[in-house]
Parts: C-alpha cells; sequence; structure tokens
C-alpha cells in the first residue's frame, strides 16, 4: 500500500488507487463497508451468495462515479477465495484489502445443535476467513507493498453468548487467527485486525431485546440515544469508517487488535491475559488445586457473558 506521504489525515485516509475485497457485501453491514470504502476512493469487489444484492451494491458505487464489480458466491472454499483475489488483480490490477465479513447464523441451545447447525456457521464465517486471508496474503506478499487484512468479530466471541455455541466459537477463533496472522505479515507490512460492530442488522433483530428497535430502525425512525451510548448501538454506518481508517495509511502501525464500533462508542478489547498464578513445588493434587483457588485463584474468577451496565466501562 505505498504511496506518497503526507501531514494530511483527510490524505492519509484517501484510498484512491487501492482495491478492496469485501465478502457478505449485498446488504447491511457489508454493504455499509463496500460503500465506505469505494466513496474514499477505493475499487471494491462486492461478494455476496445474492446475485441481484451484489449486483445493485454495485450499481450504486457505480453511478455514484465509484468502481465496483461482483463476485456471486459463497464463502468458504479455496475457489471462491481465488475468484475474489483473481477478481481484484484482473478488473482493478491489484489487491490492497480484505474485508472478510460474510457469515450466517443458526441458532441453537447446546443440547438441540445439530451437525449441520455447527458446520454451516464453522464453514462460513472461520473457514471462509481462513481461505480468503490465505489468498489475500498470497496476492498481498507477491505484490510486495503491503496490504490490510480487516476480519469482522462479535461481541460473542468476546464474551459468549446464549444459544450461539457455533457462532461465539466462531468469532473467538477469528481473534485468535487474525492476532497469528499480524505476527505472521509483519515483516510484509500487512496488517490484520479485527472489527467487532454492534449495528442494527438482520442478525441483531434475533434478539428480542433489539427486535422492535431494529423494526423501528427499518420504518426510518432514529436510534434512541440511550441504545447509542449504553449498548453501543448504531447503524451499519457507524460502523464502516472504522474500516475505511484500519484500510488507510493512518492505521499502518495497527496490528493484531480487536477493535469494537457501534452507536457512539469506540471500544479496544484486551487480549486475554494471566489473571494469577501460584507454583507448588512437585507439582498439583486435587486438593492442593481447591485449596489454591478457594485462596488465591478464585478471587479473580470472572463471569461469563457480556458486563453488565453498571461495570460496563
Amino acid at each position: 500500500m505505498s504511496g506518497s506521504s503526507s501531514n494530511s489525515a483527510d490524505d492519509d485516509t484517501d484510498l484512491a488507487g487501492r482495491v478492496a475485497v469485501v465478502t457478505g457485501a449485498g446488504r447491511s453491514l457489508g454493504k455499509a463497508y463496500a460503500k465506505a470504502l469505494a466513496d474514499a476512493g477505493a475499487a471494491v469487489v462486492v461478494n455476496d451468495i445474492d446475485g441481484d444484492a451484489a449486483q445493485e451494491v454495485v450499481a450504486e458505487i457505480t453511478s455514484a462515479g465509484g468502481r465496483a464489480t461482483a463476485v456471486v458466491a459463497p464463502v468458504g472454499s479455496a475457489t471462491t477465495a481465488d475468484a475474489l483475489v483473481d477478481a481484484a488483480r484482473s478488473t482493478f490490477g491489484r489487491l490492497d484489502v480484505l474485508v472478510s465479513n460474510a457469515g450466517v447464523l443458526r441458532d441453537r441451545v447446546l443440547w438441540k445443535m445439530s451437525d449441520e447447525d455447527f458446520d454451516a456457521v464453522v464453514d462460513t464465517h472461520l473457514r471462509g476467513t481462513f481461505t480468503c486471508g490465505r489468498a489475500a496474503a498470497v496476492a498481498m506478499r507477491e505484490q510486495g507493498e503491503g496490504g490490510r487484512i480487516i476480519v469482522i468479530g462479535s461481541p460473542a466471541g468476546q464474551f459468549g453468548s446464549f444459544g450461539q455455541t457455533n457462532y461465539s466459537a466462531v468469532k473467538a477463533g477469528l481473534v485468535a487467527m487474525t492476532r497469528t496472522w499480524s505476527l505472521e505479515l509483519a515483516r510484509f507490512s500487512i496488517t490484520a485486525n479485527v472489527v467487532v460492530p454492534t449495528a442494527l442488522s438482520p442478525m441483531t433483530a434475533t434478539i428480542p431485546a433489539y427486535a422492535q428497535v431494529y423494526e423501528d430502525y427499518l420504518a426510518g425512525r432514529p436510534i434512541p440515544p440511550e441504545y447509542r451510548k449504553d449498548s453501543a448501538l448504531g447503524t451499519p454506518e457507524d460502523v464502516a469508517p472504522l474500516i475505511v481508517w484500519l484500510a488507510s495509511e493512518r492505521s499502518a502501525d495497527v496490528t493484531g487488535q480487536a477493535i469494537g464500533i457501534g452507536g457512539d462508542r469506540l471500544t479496544l478489547y484486551a487480549h486475554p491475559q494471566v489473571l494469577e498464578s501460584v507454583d507448588h513445588d512437585g507439582g498439583w493434587s486435587a486438593d492442593r488445586i481447591d485449596e489454591a483457588w478457594r485462596g488465591a485463584l478464585g478471587e479473580h474468577a470472572q463471569p461469563s457473558g457480556p458486563p453488565r451496565k453498571d461495570t460496563a466501562g
């Protein structure tokens, strides 16, 4: 992602001459990402399984003076990943940015979740990001000018989420995978970061607490301030500026991070860290482990689920 240097923040977030692939870009958050990247000057490969939706996004971008092309295919296979990279390079000459956004939900509590429910979510989110990330990394390394890999996470991957064994697992896995890529790709000036959005979308609409807010949003009503602040819940367009920033030169020194955004809130998530440790000469018995837990360790135990409003930062 080489280019002339500038002291202007506006110039450094200008994506003119750059090319991005956005998976799952036919609607909602992915569509907002694709359009924001195009508005910032990037050419965009719009990927979705819905051909009409993908072509509509392409039409919106091109009618506004931007450049875009569509690739209609489900992510997961290496074939699709290679097709996305090939589309970027054959149509626009290069690849600078990958936004791995495509996703599905198959919510069930553990004892009702089928193998098919689990595999569908793993194949789309985890395998799809892996194959697309691998193909993008190969292309970016060949170009020798750096690049940006942006992976879309979820609060479910940070805290767990009732009824979402599959979804929580893949979103947590994406964070670990992206941090690994940040280590492996650093010497090639390729950054890898996770965006954790909290925005109204068809997925959010499945959460009972937000169902009415989503319906009101679709009807054109503003999101109440308490949701934007207390729940960090906004529109897909509220998330898109973080995608643009991470795609730009301004974030060239930012890698391996999980950054949340939604409504009025921007959040940096912690890496997993050791809370406390205890050593015992000769190893441990069950009784000694219990003693250590009741003493030094147990007081540091963390609850499952997201922070309560009265404790959230």
